[in-house]
């Protein structure tokens, strides 16, 4: 159905509203094409309906005149007309509801009214910063050169065996971010009441459509065309979709889920930003935090989602800083957004580590996920939240570069120790 998209019925009740939502978002998006449309789509249902009426009104004649001997031929013939017209405007609705889906799956979601306007990340908001910046008394390296100087990253193996933008990790680099990973995971189970997951890593187009990366991101994602599978940029894709074409109890919500998996993007548009080192990668290990809940809680959950996700910078010893991004800055499907930026000692300056989103219904309505509240008839739509729990090759480099020490070594954060199996420095890649 249609309408389970982005309410076509709040875009056509307030369209100058919707015209300031996409210039506020910075989208160019053909509105009075969508708007045509749907009233379009309205007059050729209106006008369906009106022949079903008149045909039954004809058949009920047609069987008035056969009870009393009469030849009924001309009416029935009539009826057969008006058959043809019906299917010929049955095909015609089909195929403007068709076209109407495509155009509101390319609608970016409602913003919240606490989101700040703005066009660029240079609009965003600082919330607030957590944690001491390092101090130095030596130039401190990028996380390629520590890399590189340890055995822990290997580029040109990267290079040799996918491309630019992968990398290879050895020893104790690969050793690490499976500290990480094992981290992330039993913090977010054992204390943040998460259920852990392990999904397929490949999903289908419905799936992809259902949180909105298809149709609006295709060419930033892995196609496998001859079988119609994508390959994942995140775990919210599966973990999220889990519950489409579904109708949860109330008494169940909110749900929390977690996985571990390596992501793929194409990085479309990238090219020229982040070449050096793993900043910006084709393959990406991700721990994933998703939500489903009701509108009511949904802020409140997600709060507490970006302080989850806070709390594995926090047990790290990692400086960052927590950014409410602008509307012009938000990803396709949120309704808000916090975004927490690390410090990366080589550059100077924060970088996104993890996104943490409130969806509202957007995502819902397009997999048709749905709650019955308790005593009330009928259904709604939840709400769905995800964030970073967090991004595990940048958690790695973040640490490389804040725990480095003059001779090039690097410190393990305590919290890591007993996953690193005592170690407490990396001095060579065993």
């Amino acid at each position: 159905m249609v309408l389970k998209l982005l309410d076509i019925k709040w875009i056509r009740e307030n369209p100058d509203e919707a015209r300031r939502m996409l210039q506020n978002r910075g989208y160019e998006y053909p509105l009075d094409e969508l708007l045509d449309l749907d009233s379009l789509r309205r007059q050729k249902l209106i006008e369906v309906e009106g022949l079903k009426a008149k045909r039954n009104e004809g058949s009920k004649e047609v069987a008035k005149l056969k009870s009393k001997g009469e030849d009924p031929s001309n009416l029935m013939e009539e009826i057969r007309n008006i058959n043809e017209d019906i299917k010929v405007l049955d095909k015609e609705v089909q195929d403007i509801e068709e076209n109407l889906r495509d155009l509101l799956l390319q609608i970016p979601n409602k913003p919240h009214e606490s989101v700040p306007v703005g066009k660029s990340e240079e609009d965003n908001v600082v919330v607030r910063s957590v944690g001491e910046l390092p101090k130095f008394d030596f130039e401190p390296k990028p996380h390629w050169e520590l890399g590189e100087k340890m055995g822990l990253m290997d580029f040109e193996a990267g290079i040799k065996l996918a491309g630019s933008r992968f990398t290879v990790l050895r020893g104790n680099g690969a050793r690490l971010a499976r500290a990480l990973i094992n981290f992330m995971l039993d913090l977010h189970t054992r204390e943040h009441g998460y259920l852990e997951f392990e999904p397929p890593f490949i999903v289908n187009s419905k799936t992809m459509t259902g949180t909105g990366q298809l149709p609006k991101f295709a060419n930033d994602l892995y196609h496998c065309e001859s079988d119609d599978l994508w390959l994942i940029p995140t775990a919210e894709v599966p973990l999220t979709n889990m519950h489409a074409e579904e109708i949860l109890d109330e008494d169940l919500l909110p749900l929390y889920y977690t996985a571990y998996t390596p992501c793929f993007r194409r990085e479309a548009g990238s090219h020229g930003r982040d070449v050096r080192g793993m900043l910006r990668q084709h393959q990406f290990d991700k721990v994933e935090l998703v939500k489903i809940c009701t509108p009511e809680t949904s802020y409140d959950e997600l709060e507490k989602l970006t302080q989850n996700a806070e709390e594995v910078l926090k047990r790290l010893g990692l400086p960052y800083r927590v950014v409410c991004l602008c509307t012009g800055d938000m990803g396709f499907a949120a309704s808000k957004t916090y975004d927490l930026e690390v410090w990366l000692p080589s550059q100077n300056t924060y970088r996104e580590i993890s996104s943490c989103s409130n969806c509202e219904d957007f995502q819902a309505r397009r997999m048709n996920t749905r709650y019955k509240p308790r005593g009330a008839k009928g259904t709604r739509f939840v709400h769905t939240l995800n964030g970073s729990g967090i991004a595990v090759g940048r958690c790695l480099i973040a640490i490389m570069e804040n725990y480095q020490q003059a001779d090039g070594s690097i410190k393990i954060p305590d919290a890591l120790v007993p996953y690193m199996k005592g170690l407490t420095e990396i001095r060579h890649f065993r």
